[in-house]
């Protein structure tokens, strides 16, 4: 028989770890980054490329929903590892006004960028109110050469030998992924970056073997123990967050996100990925 003292008492336990919860999701985990290393196997990679890093940064969502300024910490960690390639997979921004443009330019004064080469692609969230405004895409392009970050808009750009594909975002105005995809040289070390993981599901890649780089889903920002997060903003629900082997020769992995929409993060912290370029075996 449950007494009312022992009622009493689990209920204020069962109270008194929900609060726990609640302050950790909302204080703690937002802004306790992890920096996952893991390897990078290309094909066709020269000697000279092997053994370099390559950080992939992703959804920033700078704006007004979190104080962002924890982002800039991060950011100089980064610059001090002192990396060979940097890429940026879209969302740099939550918009809601112009305000954003001047906390952009304010965060990316202290942007980290690769010895060797650095990139960037749109997500959706930049393009600002129901993902139309080309007008704040074009301005975020602008803040980002100030700070000498080309963004790859369905094109490839070569990095001392590492070639990289930007793809447009799925859910902006510039989506001509074909664009991009069809300037690839099979013979030469690249990667593609591209926001939206959906977007390996399209019959758009000709062939294509390698790595695919995302971002998006914020690997759902709230994760149940031994269950899959309840909200993931994608058709394809396993495209979650980490590697996914697409069993064509394309690997697909998907970055949690440095920033987040909203301040609540539980078992699923911010991520900064260190890669190390490996010969695919």
């Amino acid at each position: 028989m449950i007494t009312r003292r022992r009622f009493l008492r689990d209920s204020a336990a069962l109270a008194g770890t929900a609060v726990l919860t609640a302050l950790y999701a909302h204080d703690i985990e937002p802004r306790w980054v992890e920096y996952v290393k893991r390897p990078l196997p290309l094909s066709h990679l020269p000697a000279h490329l092997v053994g370099r890093t390559l950080i992939q940064l992703s959804d920033l969502h700078i704006g007004n929903r979190f104080d962002w300024r924890y982002l800039v910490n991060a950011l100089r960690k980064v610059s001090a590892m002192k990396p060979d390639y940097v890429v940026y997979t879209g969302d740099f921004v939550s918009y809601t006004d112009i305000e954003q443009f001047g906390q952009l330019r304010t965060v990316m004064k202290d942007a980290p960028h690769g010895r060797f080469g650095t990139a960037a692609i749109l997500g959706n969230h930049d393009y600002g109110h129901g993902w139309s405004q080309s007008e704040v895409a074009e301005e975020i392009i602008n803040i980002l050469a100030e700070q000498d970050i080309p963004v790859l808009r369905n094109a490839v750009q070569e990095f001392d030998g590492l070639h990289m594909c930007g793809i447009d975002d799925a859910w902006g105005t510039n989506f001509a992924p074909k664009q991009g995809l069809t300037a690839i040289q099979p013979e030469q070390p690249t990667i593609v970056l591209c926001h939206n993981p959906d977007v390996v599901d399209q019959p758009i890649w000709d062939g294509y073997q390698g790595w695919i780089l995302s971002g998006h889903t914020h690997g759902g920002q709230v994760k149940p123990p031994f269950l899959p997060p309840p909200i993931i903003p994608v058709q394809n629900k396993r495209y979650t967050a980490g590697e996914f082997d697409l069993g064509d020769g394309r690997f697909l992995y998907i970055n949690r996100a440095l920033g987040h929409l909203w301040q609540i993060r539980f078992n699923v912290r911010p991520e900064v990925t260190i890669f190390k370029i490996t010969h695919n075996r």
